[in-house]
């Protein structure tokens, strides 16, 4: 039997496999593995299972922006899905698969399934894709062709895409008008700024990418901003990084600046003067940064994968979709949060995880949190969090946040987060022994605020002997820090401070080796650090992080506020 052309063919190619299902979506950056295509995010149900060559089926993509660079390198080493299959948009995956194809002649194909095409391919073993048709248990399944959008240019536009534009911009404008087109887009939109995640040396695809549009001529034309780095960049070579890595990372650095991007290096680019206001249209990558700029800014960005925020920033161009459009930056589902009483800044985060687990790919309004007054950082920790669960650009909170009450709750699906869940949520990221190695703060890169409550809560104790202590911010923060006296605080406490690079891109021997247990304040990092540093990492507060610096223990309890 023959279906109608529900199902679309959002990328068109030809692949044949076993078909590997999950109903979670899933982070290619700090989800799976470019060295050998293994799941290694730990929180994941297919933990330990290898994708290369399998048909894989999942609702979207969720968490980094990073994921289209991972799945370039999958693709360019023979390492990645032979296709990907989606019930829902998806951007983050798509833009990878549409990078290889166009740039390397690497093409594998990306389809959008309807929801009954994709909960019967589910249940089926093995799956063929030809570029108009999927066959799988004896059903086939008829593929329409990819949206092409009749996009309506400015004459700049055009030219951009003309003969005798710059290759580089010319392939940059080729990509975004793809990528308008699936995303359902009928113009473009000017923006005032962007913000790069692809500098960060996830894989070799990264670098190689870069260096074909820096060698293309490629120059930036609206301010644009770099995400963290992968190394210290004045001082990987004293910290002994490898050649082999810090290398590569310093070159892929030096090629955005070649193009004319600002090297600030950080996750948190809405700590500097330059952030955008609100209803500003910018290009952020960097998912923690999307979710803030939308939600606590009032700005407007779509979570822009990587590769596509350089296309964006080389044109000053963006589709016009998503939450660049009024419509669709109202609330889909309302979630009642439980307040308990003298909770600390380990419950936003936990707020923010939970939250994005409960709307994996809508926007959520938060209610019962305004009566915590939740301060700047507080905002910070719960959308990195949030948009490590979640696919979702943003999220509203009911008396806090600049949209909140734009978005009207009656009528939508209503959700509670209690204590029980977030003691659920306390074990399942902060299961390990109770002697910890290492303090990790700073994912996001720490803000001047956090500093100044480590300083505090450290009340003149200093490291014990037995422990590391790191704390990553960027340039700015420590500046400032440096200037108030915050930062030779820290330093006579025998805490590290770090530019440049984040948790979720340190690596040995930065990362110290014989550490075993690692004790984050991050939401963030207690769900990817797992996966990327192959060691047990438990969660807890700035308090927390405090009393296990000065006696290298974190106890194994949840915090009185959260006790039964």
């Amino acid at each position: 039997m023959t279906a109608e052309p529900r199902s679309v063919a959002i990328l068109a190619g030809e692949a044949e496999g076993p078909v590997l299902s999950t109903t979670e979506p899933l982070s290619f950056w700090g989800g799976v593995s470019p060295e050998d295509g293994r799941v290694i995010d730990v929180h994941h149900p297919l933990h330990g299972v290898c994708l290369t060559g399998t048909i894989l089926l999942m609702p979207s993509s969720r968490g980094s922006c990073s994921g289209s660079g991972v799945l370039l390198d999958l693709i360019l080493s023979g390492r990645a899905p032979a296709a990907l299959v989606f019930s829902g948009a998806e951007d983050v995956l798509t833009l990878g698969a549409l990078v290889a194809a166009m740039m390397f002649d690497k093409p594998i194909p990306v389809i959008r399934l309807s929801e009954d095409d994709f909960r019967f391919l589910s249940g089926c073993d093995r799956a063929v894709i030809t570029r108009s048709i999927l066959e799988a248990g004896g059903r086939t399944v008829a593929l329409a062709p990819a949206p092409t959008a009749a996009l309506d240019l400015s004459p700049e536009d055009h030219a951009m895409l003309g003969g005798e534009a710059e290759p580089a911009l010319r392939q940059a404008m080729e990509i975004i008008c793809s990528m308008a087109a699936q995303q359902g887009a009928r113009q473009l939109v000017n923006v005032s700024q962007a913000h790069i995640d692809g500098c960060i040396y996830a894989s070799r695809a990264n670098l190689l990418f870069a260096q074909k549009m820096a060698a293309s001529g490629a120059r930036v034309r609206v301010p644009t901003t770099m995400n963290a780095i992968s190394v210290d960049y004045a001082n990987w070579r004293s910290q002994q990084v490898p050649e082999t890595f810090g290398k590569p990372a310093q070159d892929l650095a030096d090629a955005y600046v070649r193009m004319g991007c600002r090297p600030t290096y950080t996750c948190a680019p809405y700590l500097l003067s330059s952030a955008p206001k609100a209803g500003e249209c910018v290009a952020w990558a960097e998912s923690n940064a999307v979710v803030f700029a939308n939600s606590v800014l009032g700005a407007r960005t779509e979570k822009h994968p990587d590769f596509l925020d350089l296309c964006i920033a080389l044109t000053g161009r963006a589709p016009l979709a998503g939450v660049y459009l009024d419509e669709n930056r109202k609330a889909g589902m309302v979630i009642d949060v439980e307040l308990p009483p003298g909770s600390d800044d380990a419950f936003w985060p936990l707020v923010g995880y939970l939250a994005g687990q409960m709307s994996p790919d809508s926007i959520p309004l938060l209610r019962g949190l305004a009566e915590g007054k939740p301060s700047m950082d507080d905002l910070k920790a719960l959308c990195a969090a949030f948009g490590t669960a979640s696919a979702s650009p943003m999220l509203h909170i009911d008396g806090v946040t600049p949209e909140a009450a734009s978005s009207a709750a009656a009528g939508l699906p209503q959700r509670k987060i209690t204590r029980e869940d977030m003691a659920a949520a306390w074990r399942e990221l902060s299961a390990g022994p109770e002697q910890v190695d290492l303090v990790a703060v700073g994912s996001p890169h720490a803000s001047l605020g956090e500093c100044r409550a480590l300083v505090a809560a450290l009340g003149g104790r200093r490291c014990s002997p037995d422990i590391t202590v790191i704390v990553t911010a960027g340039h700015d923060v420590i500046r400032i820090a440096e200037e108030e006296g915050t930062l030779p605080l820290l330093r006579e406490a025998g805490v590290t401070v770090l530019p440049d690079l984040c948790w979720c891109s340190m690596s040995e021997p930065v990362f110290p080796p014989a550490a075993k247990t690692v004790l984050t304040n991050s939401g963030k990092y207690a769900h990817y650090g797992p996966g990327l540093s192959s060691r047990t990492v438990r969660f807890g507060s700035i308090r927390d992080c405090a009393e296990a610096t000065a006696t290298g223990r974190a106890p194994c309890r949840l915090p009185e506020w959260l006790s039964p």
